[in-house]
């Protein structure tokens, strides 16, 4: 890593965030602090918060990125453009690829608490948004006569159970009630609650 002094203000916010990212992916969410960032790239504290806000601004600028990455990967599972009940199925398995791959800084995602009174940012809400219109568009296609405001509430409620389910298999919950595995549970998740979203 280069020494103090040698990166442009963009520069340092990306190899900021590369370090924060690898301190995370090591150690999980707790395991992250600006001392530990600095100490990686070879500046100070106060160099870092002439970039950041303060640690919870390069925390939510890091989960951006991750939300970037995971968009990526969901688009790219839908890219061929297959039949939608399909698609929501390899929209749903490349949720559970992404967190078993990048498993601690997708749980930044949601382990991460502004200090109270402190707003998420709107570049943040419209990362998650995008993810949810993967997800809607598929259901809107699977079923046209909802309502847009129905099919805006069964993305919600199906990426949350998916999410519950991957929850459930890093807590090794799955397999204490019956052994079964996250694609399984998600695949059993996903025909009946398509069968009955369509009738």
């Amino acid at each position: 890593m280069g020494r103090r002094n040698t990166h442009t203000r963009e520069e340092l916010r990306e190899i900021a965030l590369q370090a924060a990212e690898e301190l995370v992916q090591a150690q999980g969410l707790s395991g992250l602090s600006a001392r530990k960032v600095v100490n990686r790239i070879g500046y100070t504290v106060g160099s870092l918060y002439m970039i950041f806000n303060n640690i919870d601004d390069l925390i939510v600028q890091m989960n951006e990125r991750t939300l970037d990455r995971l968009y990526g990967m969901l688009s790219a599972a839908v890219a061929d453009q297959p039949p939608p009940a399909t698609a929501i199925r390899a929209l749903a398995q490349a949720y559970i690829s992404f967190a078993l791959t990048e498993t601690q800084c997708w749980l930044a995602i949601y382990q991460h608490r502004l200090p109270k009174g402190e707003a998420v940012p709107d570049s943040f809400t419209e990362k998650v948004t995008r993810m949810f219109e993967l997800v809607q568009q598929q259901l809107t296609l699977l079923c046209p006569r909802r309502r847009p405001e129905e099919v805006a509430l069964a993305a919600r409620a199906l990426w949350s159970g998916i999410h519950g389910v991957c929850i459930l298999g890093f807590d090794q919950k799955l397999e204490a009630v019956g052994g079964r595995s996250i694609q399984e549970v998600t695949e059993w998740l996903l025909d009946n609650y398509l069968t009955g979203f369509t009738q």
